[in-house]
């Protein structure tokens, strides 16, 4: 056999149990699965590419999270329950020493999350990682963009703005001296996909969208899709004591928790009369939730921070920048 089919029987074939939906896995030219009555298939794509995701010499251990986590966070953002993973990767040379603990840390996660790989492909070139998963959800209840009204309730998960400042980290190797940057530095890679949240707010949440270009960024996208605007209290924006410390200035921090890309928390927004239950359903998700504002008339989009406007010129991460 080749070196190519070498590395995929050796790292990637007969590492997970079968699911039972999964009829036909790798090893075939296409993989046959099974779709429960009454549920659609989700389905995300993500590209992480050497020099513009993650440094060429990153821990594969933290590359390999942080594909996977990106992707499953579509997935939460959706409320879909996590299926099926297809990988493509591109490599200068078959590199085992990188392999290893990459695949490792990539089945960790798959198997915690019941996702299984069923194929993709190996090719050499730049190092790249190319993945598409899948999920399961009702199409009646599956949480989308376009469903915001005005007077509903914007929450987002989690602490905001610890990637970005673990991402200067990284690009600037002289922060390491400063209060966490280690700390930071690894939240950047290990983000925690929202997936139990996702599926709580089924049924609750009007709009959902995960926070990957930063929350300035992402929730016009809601905005866009269901034609209102937004008010954001900047001072109900949550960011951690780490983060604080590290930038020295709770304004600069508030300023990363809006700018931040790769957060992969969750954005989403609550009717009114929902908002009594959201304590409750999230009780158990392990996430921290925090309501930084409300939806507005289409138009209007402000931060205000003490009930001061501001007028920050901010913008998220963009992909050709």
């Amino acid at each position: 056999m080749s070196g190519e089919f070498n590395l995929i029987e050796k790292y990637f074939v007969g590492r997970q149990q079968q699911r039972k939906d999964v009829l036909l896995a790798a090893g075939d030219d296409c993989a046959l699965v099974q779709v429960p009555q009454g549920l659609s298939v989700a389905i995300s794509t993500d590209t992480l590419v050497a020099g513009t995701h993650f440094l060429p010499d990153a821990n594969p251990a933290w590359v390999a999270h942080k594909a996977l986590a990106s992707n499953i966070s579509d997935l939460a953002a959706m409320g879909a329950t996590p299926a099926w993973v297809s990988f493509a990767l591109t490599m200068p040379e078959p590199d085992e020493a990188w392999l290893a603990p990459f695949c490792d840390a990539f089945f960790q996660l798959a198997d915690y999350f019941g996702i299984q790989l069923i194929g993709g492909d190996t090719t050499k070139g730049p190092l790249s990682l190319t993945l598409t998963v899948q999920g399961l959800v009702a199409p009646e209840k599956a949480l989308r963009r376009d469903g915001a009204s005005v007077g509903d309730w914007i929450y987002v998960t989690g602490d905001l703005g610890d990637s970005k400042a673990g991402l200067d980290v990284i690009l600037n190797r002289e922060l390491e001296r400063k209060p966490f940057a280690s700390e930071l530095e690894q939240r950047h890679y290990l983000s925690t996909p929202r997936v139990l949240v996702g599926q709580a707010l089924l049924g609750l949440a009007s709009a959902a969208i995960d926070i990957s270009d930063g929350l300035i960024s992402d929730l016009p996208h809601i905005l866009q899709r269901s034609q209102v605007g937004a008010s954001i209290d900047v001072s109900k924006l949550p960011v951690s004591n780490e983060l604080v410390q590290f930038v020295g200035n709770p304004e600069v921090a508030l300023q990363y928790a809006l700018t931040s890309g790769e957060e992969y928390e969750l954005c989403f927004t609550v009717p009114e009369q929902n908002q009594g239950a959201i304590e409750s359903a999230l009780a158990h998700c392990g996430a921290k939730v925090s309501c930084i504002g409300q939806i507005r008339p289409q138009g209007t989009f402000d931060l205000h921070l003490h009930g001061e406007a501001l007028n920050w010129s901010l913008s998220g991460y963009d992909h050709f920048k």
